[in-house]
């Protein structure tokens, strides 16, 4: 016999989605200093990390949050500010904003057809491989990841660096040197793999009992990822780079040296409570406000598989409090001292990875594969290591920041950076003693000057392309 079925129309599995939302509003007159920003929507897994995403991307500063996703509604808004700490009123800006959440959600509609998804990526093209990376920390270890690359004629379009508890994970898009398109060779994939695995290898100086939990890994090439930011937290959480491997803590931003802070605006306090009645777990977070505070500790929160029902986010000064209240996704709360304690210590370890002391190197240059490895290489013959890194290729220039250290742990000797200046011709580059903590922007003194027609002599024999900037 003949056996029929019911038809299903493969549109009605989103056609709720596509009804109620994501609805987004943007406001510039309800709030006297911030942009306000509305989303309502259908709740669905992992949205309110997808709009922080748009908005972090954009470098928009949250200086206040509340969150709803109760009864299968979501419901959010965000006070937003520029990087200026000025409200949005490019109106270009604030339609960007509108498409591309809805992009985000995949729900294109006729009046942003032409919207470019691929704006809203965090990272290049396909036409670019991505590399992982994670190892052991130590000074140079960057400028030596730097130089293999260049080594087995790869472009770096882009790459973002962080290190935190000895610990240093890098994400880098690649093209080959010659044709300027993504390596899909399995046996050159092998050789760079190879190279980048001996140089992820720790020293002789780290193989002791200290160091055994934290893994060195080539985690391999793609030509997809995930937001790379996230990527980032994804691969220093699952090192476990929230257990310092010298077993002492990091409660506070103290070691930052902020000289104008006193100890108690210092502190970092993270909390978690109980809700009974409603079957939440609250977590509470109090520290030195910055950017992309929110993106991290949600993004940890999410990773960690656990589900933020609401929340409240405000900033006072300096100063950030952020209220969560979360349940696992299995439907439980955080019921053991053990799960407190982790989701602790892991959400302390994503506020402090983005945060680094240090001086602030930012270079332009034009296009050249031997530019990052000759850069990174003066600066460890001037004593100094990446504690940061983020490259990114603009058009015809690549723009490097680095954010530097002495080795030896001693403040950053601006004479130092007087010499490199005279052996960096012709790069123009900008220098800052600074932290990130972006409130404090007025009243923290910072050393800055600017440097102009450097590095020819360096360069020359490596492109003939620079231009003085």
């Amino acid at each position: 016999m003949e056996v029929c079925c019911p038809y299903f129309d493969p549109d009605f599995e989103n056609f709720n989605e596509r009804i109620y939302g994501p609805r987004v509003y943007v406001d510039n007159e309800s709030c006297d200093k911030c942009t306000v920003v509305k989303v309502d929507s259908l709740d669905k897994q992992g949205l309110l990390l997808e709009v922080l995403q748009v908005l972090t991307d954009m470098d928009l500063f949250i200086s206040k949050s509340y969150i709803s996703s109760d009864a299968g509604w979501f419901m959010d808004v965000f006070h937003v500010k520029d990087q200026l700490r000025n409200k949005i009123m490019d109106k270009q800006v604030i339609s960007y904003i509108q498409q591309a959440i809805d992009v985000r959600r995949g729900l294109q509609n006729p009046t942003v057809a032409n919207f470019d998804k691929n704006t809203m990526q965090n990272g290049p093209s396909k036409d670019h491989t991505a590399i992982e990376m994670i190892g052991i920390n130590r000074p140079g270890l960057f400028s030596e990841i730097s130089a293999v690359l260049a080594e087995q004629r790869c472009n770096i379009v882009e790459a973002h660096a962080w290190s935190h508890n000895m610990c240093l994970a890098c994400v880098a898009y690649v093209s080959d040197e010659s044709t300027l398109t993504s390596i899909d060779d399995p046996n050159r994939l092998a050789t760079i793999e190879g190279h980048l695995s001996t140089v992820l290898q720790p020293s002789s100086t780290f193989l002791d009992n200290d160091h055994k939990g934290v893994k060195t890994r080539f985690l391999g090439c793609n030509s997809s990822m995930s937001h790379m930011e996230r990527r980032l937290h994804q691969l220093m959480l699952a090192n476990q780079d929230f257990d310092d491997p010298s077993g002492t803590t990091s409660p506070s931003f103290s070691s930052m040296g902020v000289n104008d802070v006193d100890e108690e605006e210092r502190r970092m306090l993270v909390s978690i409570d109980r809700c009974g009645e409603k079957g939440y777990t609250i977590v509470n977070v109090q520290c030195m406000d910055r950017p992309k505070l929110m993106f991290d500790i949600v993004c940890t929160l999410t990773d960690m598989q656990y589900v933020i029902f609401h929340a409240s986010i405000a900033s006072h000064g300096s100063f950030a409090y952020q209220e969560y209240y979360i349940r696992h996704r299995n439907g439980y709360m955080l019921n053991t001292a053990k799960e407190r304690q982790l989701v602790s210590k892991c959400l302390e370890a994503a506020i402090e990875r983005r945060v680094c002391e240090g001086v602030r190197l930012e270079l332009w240059a034009q296009n050249s594969v031997g530019l990052l490895p000759c850069i990174t290489r003066i600066l460890r013959e001037y004593g100094l290591t990446v504690a940061r890194a983020d490259i990114a290729t603009q058009g015809e220039k690549t723009k490097n920041v680095f954010y530097v250290q002495d080795i030896s742990g001693d403040k950053v000797d601006m004479e130092i950076l007087e010499l490199m200046r005279r052996e960096l011709e012709p790069l123009a580059f900008n220098v800052k003693n600074e932290l990130l903590l972006p409130q404090r922007m007025n009243t923290i003194e910072r050393e800055s000057f600017s440097f102009g027609g450097l590095l020819r002599s360096q360069l020359e024999r490596l492109s003939h392309s620079f231009i003085s900037t």
